[in-house]
């Protein structure tokens, strides 16, 4: 991708929007210790922004902000993506209406992963705000969050996930088994309307646990 005009002011606009949602993410506790990552689909649909490795989320500037393709490679930059970025970019590739990707390590998140790893999946039912994640119409349905083992092989979890996708399960997150959790949505507003609720509604499985006689 050749730095014409429009690609930098879309560059740009990404960067923005990851460093907004990064900074609100780090505020919150969320992504400790440089840890975490955060992508946008660009406008032309092959080139992703996405956030530099070992960055502070919660400062993040324009220059934090790398651009890689489909495949996960650097373009035009000499900076270094997250080890993680082949997960965003499949995410990308596999569902075509996902426009931003988030993924965080908040303690709900790293304990509930922990806590679920054996059953292979949290499943999510009876909770209202169940309808804030996109295509959950109703507290009745049932919300699968499954929970793949952690590796430091990245093909091996997109192994994972694409053979649940290609299994024809719904698939609105994903835990990493010790890790953190990964959200997508249509574009940045709606992904963090997807960890926001996700972020809560583990937590409120976490305390059943706690509070159960």
């Amino acid at each position: 991708m050749h730095a014409d005009a429009s690609n930098a002011d879309d560059l740009k606009c990404c960067a923005r929007a990851i460093a907004e949602a990064a900074a609100e993410c780090a505020a919150l506790g969320w992504t400790p210790a440089t840890s975490s990552n955060f992508s946008m689909r660009m406008a032309n649909g092959r080139h992703v922004a996405i956030t530099v490795s070992g960055r502070d989320k919660g400062r993040l500037r324009d220059e934090d902000i790398m651009v890689v393709d489909l495949a996960g490679k650097p373009v035009d930059s000499d900076h270094r993506p997250s080890a993680e970025t082949t997960l965003h970019t499949q995410i990308y590739r596999r569902m075509t209406d996902a426009h931003a990707v988030l993924h965080t390590h908040s303690r709900n998140q790293s304990v509930a992963s922990r806590l679920f790893a054996g059953q292979g999946l949290l499943r999510l039912q009876g909770w209202e705000l169940q309808k804030a994640i996109g295509g959950q119409d109703t507290h009745e349905d049932a919300l699968d969050v499954p929970v793949f083992p952690n590796t430091q092989h990245m093909p091996d979890l997109e192994a994972h996930v694409d053979a649940w996708l290609d299994a024809g399960k719904p698939l609105h997150a994903y835990l990493i088994d010790g890790h953190g959790l990964y959200v997508w949505g249509r574009d940045m507003t709606e992904a963090r309307r997807h960890l926001e609720a996700l972020e809560f509604l583990l937590g409120c499985e976490l305390d059943l646990r706690r509070l159960a006689p």
